[in-house]
């Protein structure tokens, strides 16, 4: 009996993975920018990557750490079906190696641990909690691909959307594998991907990958809004902004919104003080005067840049709190003042109404 319902667990959290090459028994993962190459035995930097006799299997294929129904402005996609309602979750371990991560205990945790939830209960329970999509956040998403896929096509074929919120350290085979069922991408570059601060902070040398990532994401016509930690004293060099924000609007257009979030101390930079407002302010109007349309400040609740602004006409159109949305000034996609058209997508302009708090699920 213990044998039988130890198989059906490693059955459920241990699959062939789909993203790696095979060179006699060494294989190269493809999921990620760092490209590990494993011989039999070993495991990927992210530790749930493993060579098994000479193949590569995912070991936490329908092993989810932490789910919770939230509003989708918290990942944050504030152009993508506002005050829809999203099933989050997450496995254990990470490509990246931050040392200010605010989930390390799922991130930077390399045993195999949460509940058993194949894909088709995973999209079940989003049903069941009347959510309007999946997102696949809190570690990143990219390393349990292959988990996060057939989640994604089964959610799909409900009529659910998909959104990553990634660090976008991908391959193009990655990104060709969740083009199938990816709609939205919140990606997160850490200290305005200044390799120096990357490279001590996140274990990352070479942001590279990173802007590969969103050049093809925005061929797949995947949407796409950027996040930008700004690390007081330690990564928030405005050259290392004004460069930034100059290749996303040379690459990536004006249209694309930008979220510089605040930094607070916590796990193993929690000597640094919180991001000063006035830093993300300067960030701000750097961002606006190269020609950025949707800027917004991260982790300030109550702050004007927190808002969305007409870019034609300077009016308030969507005005909010923390993750909820207060005023909504939109009709069908433009501006109700001057009539510009706004690069947001959603489907109802009452949907903003049903944003509030998340709920906790376990």
């Amino acid at each position: 009996m213990v044998l039988n319902k130890m198989s059906a667990i490693m059955a459920c959290s241990m699959k062939e993975a789909t993203l790696y090459k095979r060179i006699d028994n060494i294989v190269e993962c493809t999921a990620c920018g760092r490209r590990c190459k494993l011989k039999p035995g070993q495991i990927g930097v992210c530790g749930v990557r493993k060579n098994l006799d000479g193949r590569l299997y995912l070991l936490v294929y329908g092993k989810a750490y932490a789910v919770n129904l939230d509003p989708i402005e918290k990942k944050p996609l504030y152009h993508f079906h506002p005050g829809s309602w999203v099933l989050s979750f997450g496995t254990t371990g990470c490509n990246f190696l931050c040392a200010y991560c605010c989930n390390y205990h799922m991130s930077q945790r390399r045993r195999v641990e949460g509940e058993d939830i194949p894909p088709d209960v995973m999209v079940s329970l989003a049903i069941e909690y009347n959510s309007d999509g999946l997102a696949y956040t809190y570690n990143e998403p990219t390393i349990f691909m292959e988990y996060a896929h057939d989640v994604g096509v089964q959610a799909k074929k409900k009529g659910l959307f998909n959104v990553f919120v990634t660090n976008g350290y991908m391959t193009e085979e990655a990104v060709e594998y969740l083009a199938k069922f990816l709609d939205a991408a919140a990606v997160d570059i850490k200290g305005n991907a200044n390799p120096e601060f990357m490279g001590k902070y996140a274990g990352v040398h070479d942001p590279q990958p990173i802007f590969d990532t969103l050049l093809m994401l925005k061929d797949k016509k995947i949407h796409v809004e950027i996040t930008d930690l700004i690390v007081p004293e330690i990564g928030d060099r405005i050259e290392d902004a004004q460069k930034l924000m100059r290749w996303i609007y040379d690459n990536l257009g004006p249209d694309v919104p930008i979220h510089f979030i605040r930094f607070f101390p916590q796990y193993k930079l929690a000597n640094l003080p919180p991001t000063p407002v006035r830093t993300l302010e300067k960030h701000y109007k750097l961002a606006k005067e190269i020609g950025m349309k949707y800027v917004y400040l991260g982790n300030v609740p109550g702050h004007a840049y927190d808002n969305t602004y007409c870019p034609g006409c300077g009016k308030l159109l969507i005005a909010r709190y923390g993750f909820s949305i207060l005023e909504w000034h939109l009709k069908d996609g433009r501006c109700m003042f001057c009539g510009a058209e706004i690069n947001i997508k959603y489907s109802d302009d009452n949907a903003w109404r049903k944003s509030s708090r998340s709920w906790f699920i376990f």
